[in-house]
Order: structure tokens, then C-alpha cells, then sequence
């Protein structure tokens, strides 16, 4: 097990590709955060990753119970923050992605 240079903790090892794969075709390569199909566009399937529920950084266990899919937008929001439930980070990651887009929306407009 790899150790984690944050907390000095051992933290599981990440999915392999064949193991990340499963994840992806077991929720047909969407997003569970967003809903981001990554079979709609070879450019949404480029930015689909597995993520951890509960975070390695974190000791969440590589079990696929613990793995889903997940674009990288959502896996960087979501970072290595732990929530009561699943529903409670989708929760977090669809708010924190609206505020970004209205951040967005503000400063690119033009007049």
C-alpha cells in the first residue's frame, strides 16, 4: 500500500485499468456527480476517471462499493473531502459546479 505524504498514512492502491473499466461499464461511463455521458463524445469519454468515495487520502478501501464513475470536473471538485453519504457529496459537487459557472459566466460576458 502506498503511503500518503499528507497524513503519513497508508492509503489503497488506485484502480487499474481493467478495474476502472468494470466501474465505467457498471455505470455506463456517466458521471454519477453531473451525469456527464462519456459515450455521447469521444471528448466527454477522454475526461471520465473512476473516483473513491470516500478518498484514499482518507482510507476509503478500493472495494466497488466505494468506486464510481466520475468526470474530472466532479473529481476535482469533490477533491479529498469526506461526506456523511454519497447523496450529501453529489449535493456539494452539483452546488460548488453551479457557483463556478456563475464565476464564469460573470467574468467572461461580454458587453
Amino acid at each position: 500500500m502506498p503511503l500518503n505524504l499528507v497524513s503519513l498514512s497508508l492509503v489503497d492502491s488506485p484502480v487499474t485499468v481493467g478495474e476502472g473499466r468494470k466501474i465505467l461499464e457498471r455505470d455506463g461511463y456517466v458521471c454519477r456527480y453531473c451525469g456527464l455521458d462519456g459515450r455521447a463524445s469521444f471528448e466527454n469519454v477522454l475526461v471520465m476517471r473512476v473516483d473513491f468515495v470516500i478518498p484514499r487520502a482518507r482510507k476509503g478501501k478500493k472495494d466497488a462499493s466505494n468506486l464510481v464513475a466520475c468526470c474530472s470536473p466532479c473529481n476535482t471538485i469533490k477533491g479529498t473531502h469526506v461526506y456523511a453519504s454519497f447523496d450529501e457529496a453529489k449535493t456539494h459537487v452539483l452546488a460548488r459546479r453551479e457557483e463556478l459557472r456563475k464565476v464564469w459566466q460573470a467574468t467572461t460576458a461580454r458587453p
